[in-house]
C-alpha cells in the first residue's frame, strides 16, 4: 500500500492507495519543520492516524510538506515518517514540488501556492528549476492567508476597518488586543493563527473593503514575486491552495492584468498528485 501526503502548515491531506488502486483520504495537522520536531510529528501521527491503518503494511510513503527544503528540515520529517512507517520506502519533498507535479504533471511550466503561505516556481517537468523566495510570513508571503490575515488584524487593531466590517469582525472573533498578542508571541503556530482570519475576508467578500484588501494582496504577490521571473508572461499561471481557489476570480483578474494567461487553479493538489504517482515511475 502507498501513502501520499500533501502537508501544509495548517493541515496535511493523506491518500492511502491499496493494491486495487482504491483511494482513501484522511487528514492530520500540518507538520512544518520550522515549528515542530521529529518527536512532535511522531506523536501527532500516532494519535491521529486512522485506527484501521496498519502502518507496517505501508510499502511507500511520498510526503510533500511546507518548509521541507534544507537537509535538516528534510531529515526532521523523513526521520519521523520512517519511525512511524518502518517498512516503507520514504520520499520527502517540498510542497512546491507537489504543487508543480499536481498542476503540470510531466509538462514544464509555472506553478504557485497560495494557502497559509506563498510559494512559486518554474518547473522543468521533473523538478523545480527556478524559485523566487517568498521569505515566509514574517517578511513576505504576499497573497497568502497569513498575509491577508495580518492585514485584517492590523486594520482591526488600528481602528482602520469600516465600522460595519469592524463590528462583524468583533462579533465573529471577540478577541481583545491582549489575546491577539498572546496568540502571536506566546503560543505555538502563530502563522496558522494569522492565516485563520483569511476566512473572514472570504465570508465577507461582498464588502468592498475585503475585496480591495484581497486584490491588493494579490497585486503585491505579482509585483514582488511573480514579475521577478524572467519571461514570466510566457508561462500560463497555475496555482493551488485554499486562498487561490476561494478568491480565484480576484486572482484571475490580477494575473490577467499582469499579462499572464490563467490555467489551472485548484484547492488541493492531492487528487492530481496521486494520479501523478500512479501514472509515473517512483520519484
Amino acid at each position: 500500500m502507498i501513502l501520499i501526503a500533501d502537508g501544509g502548515s495548517t493541515k496535511t491531506t493523506w491518500c492511502l492507495v491499496d493494491a486495487q488502486a482504491t483511494r482513501s483520504l484522511f487528514h492530520t495537522e500540518g507538520y512544518n519543520p520550522e515549528f515542530i520536531n521529529s518527536a512532535g510529528i511522531i506523536a501527532s501521527l500516532l494519535q491521529s492516524l486512522p485506527r484501521t491503518l496498519v502502518t507496517a503494511a505501508i510499502t511507500e510513503v511520498y510526503y510533500y510538506g511546507a518548509s521541507v527544503v534544507s537537509p535538516p528540515q528534510v531529515a526532521t520529517v523523513a526521520d519521523a515518517m520512517q519511525a512511524v512507517f518502518s517498512q516503507a520506502r520514504v520520499f520527502v519533498g517540498h510542497d512546491l514540488l507537489a504543487a508543480a507535479r499536481a498542476l503540470l504533471g510531466r509538462r514544464p511550466g509555472f506553478a504557485a501556492i497560495l494557502g497559509t503561505g506563498t510559494n512559486s516556481c518554474v518547473y522543468d517537468g521533473e523538478q523545480v528549476a527556478h524559485n523566487v523566495d517568498s521569505l515566509g510570513y514574517f517578511l513576505g508571503d504576499e497573497g497568502s492567508g497569513a498575509f491577508i490575515g495580518k492585514a485584517l488584524l492590523r486594520d482591526y487593531l488600528r481602528g482602520q476597518m469600516p465600522a460595519a466590517v469592524e463590528a462583524s469582525f468583533l462579533s465573529t472573533y471577540g478577541l481583545e488586543r491582549e489575546a491577539i498578542f498572546d496568540q502571536l508571541y506566546n503560543k505555538p503556530f502563530p502563522n496558522r493563527f494569522i492565516a485563520s482570519f483569511a476566512k473572514f475576508a472570504y465570508d465577507h467578500n461582498s464588502a468592498r473593503y475585503c475585496q480591495q484588501l484581497v486584490a491588493e494582496a494579490f497585486e503585491l504577490f505579482f509585483r514582488n514575486i511573480i514579475v521577478k521571473y524572467p519571461d514570466y508572461q510566457a508561462h500560463t499561471f497555475n496555482c493551488v491552495g485554499s486562498v487561490a481557489y476561494n478568491f480565484r476570480e480576484a486572482l484571475t483578474q490580477v494575473a490577467t492584468a499582469h499579462g499572464m494567461t490563467v490555467g489551472k487553479i485548484i484547492c488541493s493538489p492531492i487528487d492530481d498528485l496521486v494520479t501523478y504517482h500512479l501514472d509515473t515511475s517512483p520519484a
